[in-house]
């Protein structure tokens, strides 16, 4: 099996770097002038991974093949909350992935993603608590959310109305 080359968030990376990652993958190689040239015994399997908070070059993007990944749906998300956080009650599990699951439909800056649940649901846990009520969900909104401006606009009245969604959704 060949080695396998993680390059995480490449989108975080300046654009020297994609210059010298293309480098890299023509011929698995690099050029150190100190050192002189590195080359990988085996040719790794490269797997790159981006968040879109800007778009890589052209030309990378033609080296690679493209696979979407989107949020896990609820049942999956529940399955991970309880394979990485099994002490969370499971009343408390499952509004937690159904809050989050309705807050990704919200227009944000930036919805949260998995894990963002489960440090939520950790943080929820870590203070106790067996099921979301709205003063809760409020005094905790800053684990699920890093924009200030997300928090702002969904304090309040926007998590009493979600919750009540989901509570009604859950008895219908």
């Amino acid at each position: 099996m060949p080695p396998v080359l993680l390059i995480d968030e490449v989108d975080r990376a300046d654009e020297e770097f994609e210059a010298f990652l293309l480098e890299l993958l023509s011929d698995f190689a690099v050029t150190i002038p100190e050192i002189g040239t590195l080359r990988a015994e085996r040719p790794p399997r490269v797997v790159l991974t981006s968040n879109r908070t800007r778009e890589v070059h052209d030309a990378l993007k033609r080296r690679c093949l493209y696979h979407w990944i989107d949020y896990p749906s609820a049942e999956r998300e529940l399955a991970i909350v309880h394979a990485r956080l099994p002490q969370t009650p499971e009343a408390l599990a499952r509004e937690v992935v159904a809050f989050v699951q309705r807050l990704r439909s919200v227009d944000l800056t930036k919805v949260p993603g998995v894990a963002e649940t489960l440090d939520w649901a950790a943080a929820l846990v870590a203070l106790g608590a067996t099921q979301l009520a709205p003063e809760l969900v409020d005094q905790t909104l800053g684990v699920l959310l890093k924009y200030q401006e997300d928090v702002v606009t969904t304090r309040g009245a926007a998590v009493r109305t979600m919750l009540d969604e989901n509570r009604a959704f859950k008895r219908g």
